[in-house]
């Protein structure tokens, strides 16, 4: 307990300096976000919170806790703390509550429980991957300065995916998975009329890739398999066709 409450206060800090340091302060209030940023950032509250289910399901499991029980405390856990962040959204000046990122974190949180209560497995893995876009030296303000704020911020370099655990339904090579991703580029601006008055037209991509289970890989090393299970929450470059502004386009690798 002292632990995870160092961790998530640590986290808590991070955040507060990279993502709202340059604001002020407000009186709390809710904003609607939705149209925003082409939907990016509602994938990435699904993505965060399933993971954070996750892993608190998984840390309370490592201390002996039953699986069924650590699956819906885990999940619980994940919800409270992506809710902490939408509080501190609510008293910044530079954003104010999301009731569609709170939904987006109840949408994560509840599909990492749901395959769980069905199969007792998660077979559908929501994964992330980036890439670095000149877009981010344009506003870094926004789309962050140097790598790991890019990360977070630029909306335009990431994808979310859902990868398909094939074999778990029928038979298949059981380490290849088939993903669908969503991504959106040429976007330095929340909204599509700032971004279009300032000569950028932001379009939505859809992705389809194979993919690859690093779960299938067994190892007696509790280290192995921990860093397995957290490079699985991440897309490796595979081929990939993406369709986007009425036209397919391949790639012998898309991260």
């Amino acid at each position: 307990m002292v632990t995870g409450g160092a961790l998530y206060s640590g986290a808590m800090i991070g955040l507060n300096s990279v993502w709202y340091s340059q604001y002020d302060k407000q009186s709390f209030r809710f904003f609607n976000d939705w149209p925003e940023w082409n939907q990016m950032d509602k994938l990435g509250h699904v993505y965060s919170s399933f993971q954070l289910s996750s892993i608190g399901s998984r840390a309370l499991q490592w201390s002996g806790v039953s699986k069924k029980k650590s699956d819906i405390a885990g999940t619980i856990t994940s919800f409270a703390i992506m809710s902490s962040i939408e509080i501190l959204d609510g008293f910044s000046a530079g954003y104010g509550a999301s009731a569609s990122d709170w939904a987006a974190n109840a949408v994560g949180s509840g599909f990492y429980l749901g395959q769980n209560l069905i199969w007792d497995e998660i077979r559908i893995y929501p994964k992330y991957s980036f890439h670095r876009t000149d877009l981010a030296t344009q506003r870094p303000s926004a789309l962050g300065s140097g790598l790991l704020e890019e990360m977070i911020k630029d909306y335009n370099g990431q994808t979310i995916w859902l990868s398909l655990d094939v074999d778990k339904f029928v038979k298949f090579p059981k380490w290849l998975n088939l993903a669908v991703g969503y991504s959106a580029e040429n976007m330095i601006y929340a909204n599509d009329a700032q971004n279009i008055e300032q000569g950028f037209h932001p379009y939505r991509q859809l992705c389809f890739s194979l993919d690859f289970d690093l779960t299938a890989i067994k190892s007696r090393s509790k280290v192995i398999n921990t860093l397995i299970y957290f490079a699985n929450k991440i897309k490796l470059p595979a081929p990939t066709i993406e369709f986007s502004r009425g036209k397919p386009k391949g790639y012998l690798l898309y991260y």
